[in-house]
């Protein structure tokens, strides 16, 4: 068996972490031609020793220069590369079969293009790419006769229970229903919510994932984010696409067929389970996750969303029936605010005050949005109304 070359966006997050803990599992099936990281210079070097990747890139020469020098210690041969350009020219690379995609935000998104038009295999779990992208992004997927497989749990659980057929797909579906767990507040009242600290959202009580990420899952934008994923990933109209609060984190998502059936996709909260299912698709592999024990479960408890707890869910919804370019504004302006918020800027029930008075302040004087570079500059100008936005809520 020909092994997949794989190149890791993202190697040393909570995502490109459990996908090198699958690939070990597996030293038949897989090589690691690739990985990348932001920061964590000592992280990426044993990765690199573990795997021997030919290839690793840093955003910049000081951690690239760190790098090198534990390598060269080491024996090891591995090339480094430096900055946005060179992830975006490695993942559209002749030696590279599938991308796992794991950036957070939207600097993953050039890579993410990159991948799709040079007809990867393309393994996305940086959700930023389809709410930024869009339309584009899918396109870009058609065009180079990409394979797209989504990783976040829920829309992985969406794609398990749909057949491979995908013009099949709108002849089947309802509705889908995107399970969240509600977070680590989904029981605190709504009007305690501004003294809430970083640390505390932060720790979520069922997965296991970075700070950013887990300060989205706390107010519910992760969700947000999520639906505008699924609006893509899966052609349905906002109406169509729907979420329920279950604290379990068993049920994953599901789709509501046209004849009423409901087809859901369980299993313990554990992102191995997508991850390998995304690494071996149409086939199966082992994860290394832990598997659900029904007997040891009480029960399956599901809730709407609050929206006086959650009002940034609600947006997710506004921005699909927009113009174009709204959902990459609602993105620019939460990664601001969370950035702002973990930094101690401002508070936690702000986050919802920024992206919302973002929206209201640039959404009536958008463009077309028709190429990648458009959406990069709708992203940075979103970016600087938010920060606009902050200045003025401080003061």
């Amino acid at each position: 068996m020909k092994k997949l070359r794989l190149l890791i966006l993202g190697s040393t997050g909570s995502v490109g972490s459990s996908t090198l803990d699958v690939v070990a599992r597996h030293p038949d099936r897989f090589e690691v031609v690739g990985l990348t990281s932001f920061r964590r210079v000592d992280v990426l070097f044993e990765q690199c020793r573990s795997f021997k990747p030919r290839v690793a890139v840093l955003p910049t020469e000081e951690r690239a220069a760190r790098l090198r020098e534990l390598l060269a210690a080491a024996g090891l041969d591995t090339e480094v590369r430096v900055g946005a350009a060179a992830l975006t020219e490695l993942a559209g690379a002749a030696e590279v079969d599938a991308v796992m995609a794991s950036i957070v935000g939207a600097a993953g998104l050039p890579a993410c293009m990159a991948a799709a038009k040079a007809g990867k295999r393309l393994l996305l779990a940086n959700k930023e790419a389809l709410v930024v992208g869009g339309g584009l992004f899918m396109q870009a997927v058609a065009d180079g006769g990409a394979t797209l497989l989504p990783i976040d749990s829920e829309h992985s659980a969406i794609f398990q229970c749909l057949p491979e057929d995908r013009s099949a797909w709108a002849r089947r579906i309802d509705h889908i229903v995107l399970t969240a767990s509600g977070g680590p507040f989904r029981e605190r009242q709504h009007d305690s919510l501004h003294d809430v600290t970083p640390e505390q959202a932060v720790a979520h009580p069922n997965w296991v994932m970075g700070r950013k990420i887990s300060v989205d899952s706390a107010t519910m934008m992760n969700k947000a984010l999520e639906v505008i994923e699924a609006r893509w990933l899966f052609d349905l109209a906002p109406e169509n696409i729907r979420v329920v609060v279950h604290p379990q984190s068993i049920i994953h998502s599901m789709v509501v067929c046209r004849d009423g059936s409901v087809l859901a996709q369980l299993g313990t909260p554990d992102m191995k389970v997508p991850i390998a299912y995304g690494l071996s698709f149409p086939e199966r592999i082992e994860s290394g996750a832990p598997r659900l024990d029904f007997m040891a479960m009480k029960d399956l408890s599901f809730n709407p969303p609050d929206r006086e707890r959650f009002p940034g869910l609600y947006l997710a919804w506004d921005a699909l029936r927009a113009p174009a370019g709204t959902t990459a504004i609602l993105n620019a302006a939460n990664e601001e605010a969370v950035a702002a918020f973990l930094s101690g800027t401002i508070g936690f029930t702000a986050i919802h005050s920024v992206n919302a008075r973002t929206l209201d302040q640039l959404q009536p004087h958008l463009g077309a949005s028709h190429t990648l570079d458009d959406l990069l500059e709708l992203d940075a100008r979103a970016r600087v109304q938010a920060q606009q936005v902050m200045k003025e809520l401080r003061t």
